[in-house]
């Protein structure tokens, strides 16, 4: 006969040695108190599952290093060239959108050993077809190496053509590396690893996930869209490798996109954060000068490539976002798929606001995830209050990644404005100091407010208690995950 009362005994005993180490750990990590918060009211409303729970996704690794990058050449001489660009740097000012983001430059090469590149042309790439018809054309002309780092590459149609692609220029002598996130490429059949394996193409998953050996590092994913052909052409944004970038998502609609293609000295940063990744995954070194030009200081825009992720000390990417909101004079104007920003990123949003700079920010009206359009949407009553302008896209589904702050900065890249993005993900932003560039970038961001509508602050708070509730409970559990 069931014993209930022991059953509860052994219950309990079981939840106080495992639930209050945890806690402990937690509380020990001094992580931000709202996520502290969360985790520990998870294990108390979930006994022995919350425990679990925590050891599969919320572990903190960035105090302690995820791998070690002792053995990767090169990392030595970008500390060296980083700190000389701080040192020279105000003898070497001469632009004038450079020298009004001296401190901005300079966050960036002291927390991410971004270093500031000036002879470089770009082209913003719109949406899945421009950007694939691009990217196909770069490979296609490849002559030394072609290196591709995604978080998701689709063993569908355009996949496939991509495959076919790289097949053909490995026949033809190029060196072909790829690095594919094991958790947002999880569906590619191990048939298409040995097809490219087996004519000499080089690939690996990012941080394999298997059972058993599941653990947290679940959670901390290679969200870097990377391209660098021969050294001399990369591409960096927001579009992955499949279908969905061309159809659509069937319940969100059209997708909308955006990329960015760089020819010059920034091509050597890009390959820098290749090289840090391919040596994680392979533990072999990429050096030499068929792989890294020489840097030329040609004219053109000037632009700092910058990592962020659990393999850097700091939060660059955060670090480069906030400093520049908060130092907006005029205009901040933000597009991305979900809008879930940590406590300091939501108060220098409000502050901007609050000091009558023009923040406005784009949002799709439908998304790919729901948790994350639940707990985006329970983040815009705030900011309309504080006098931000929140408009939702409605043509489908944006999953553009990029921002604008006042006449000469702006930013492209991996990087979604939410605390995954800026805390957990490995990312990667191109930051551009240049008025041109920026009134480009501006130019499409009207063209995106033309298929959006602003929400209304009484309107939106007259919406259903059932609405509010499901974004309420989103906002608490999403950090989580």
């Amino acid at each position: 006969m069931f014993d209930w009362n022991q059953f509860s005994g052994w219950f309990y005993f079981a939840f106080v040695i495992t639930a209050i180490p945890v806690a402990i750990m937690i509380i020990l990590e001094k992580r931000s108190p709202y996520k502290t918060a969360a985790w520990i009211l998870a294990l108390i409303l979930l006994p022995i599952f919350g425990v679990l729970f925590y050891l599969v996704f919320g572990q903190e690794y960035r105090k302690r290093k995820m791998f070690s990058v002792r053995g990767l050449k090169g990392l030595k001489e970008l500390r060296r060239v980083s700190t000389q660009q701080l040192r020279q740097f105000e003898q070497s000012v001469q632009q004038k959108e450079v020298a009004d983001h001296q401190n901005l430059i300079r966050l960036m090469l002291n927390s991410s050993y971004a270093l500031l590149t000036t002879g470089n042309q770009t082209k913003i790439l719109v949406n899945g077809e421009n950007t694939f018809e691009a990217l196909l054309e770069a490979i296609e002309s490849a002559k030394h190496h072609i290196h591709l780092e995604y978080y998701i590459f689709a063993n569908d149609v355009i996949g496939t053509r991509f495959k076919e692609l790289l097949l053909k220029k490995r026949a033809e002598g190029v060196e072909v590396r790829i690095i594919v996130d094991d958790v947002g490429s999880w569906e590619l059949p191990k048939k298409f690893y040995r097809e490219l394996r087996k004519s000499g193409i080089e690939i690996y998953p990012f941080m394999e996930v298997r059972f058993p050996r599941l653990t947290s590092k679940v959670n901390y994913r290679n969200h870097r869209k990377i391209v660098v052909i021969d050294g001399k052409t990369g591409f960096i944004g927001g579009v992955n490798i499949a279908d969905h970038y061309l159809k659509g998502h069937p319940k969100a609609g059209p997708w909308y996109d955006m990329h960015l293609k760089i020819e010059g000295d920034a091509v050597a940063t890009l390959q820098i954060i290749f090289a840090a990744d391919w040596y994680f995954v392979s533990q072999q070194n990429i050096v030499g000068r068929k792989y890294f030009s020489v840097f030329t200081e040609a004219p053109g825009t000037p632009i700092q490539i910058c990592a962020g992720g659990p393999d850097y000390d700091w939060e660059g990417i955060a670090q480069a976002f906030f400093a520049a909101i908060i130092n907006a004079k005029k205009r901040v104007y933000i597009v991305t798929p979900y809008l879930m920003p940590p406590a300091e990123m939501l108060m220098a949003l409000k502050t901007a606001a609050l000091s009558q700079v023009d923040v406005r920010i784009i949002i799709p009206e439908k998304s790919d995830a729901r948790l994350s359009k639940w707990c985006t949407f329970s983040y815009v009553e705030e900011l309309l209050e504080a006098g931000v302008r929140i408009y939702l896209f409605k043509a489908g589904f944006i999953h553009s990644k990029y921002m604008l702050v006042d006449d000469g900065f702006s930013t492209i890249g991996t990087s979604n404005f939410d605390f995954r993005s800026f805390e957990t993900n490995f990312e990667a932003n191109a930051f551009m100091y240049s008025r041109e560039f920026s009134s480009e970038l501006e130019g499409h961001f009207f063209n995106d407010l033309k298929n959006s509508e602003e929400v209304n602050l009484k309107i939106w708070q007259q919406r259903p208690g059932l609405y509010k509730l499901r974004e309420s409970l989103a906002h608490v559990v999403a950090p989580m995950f």
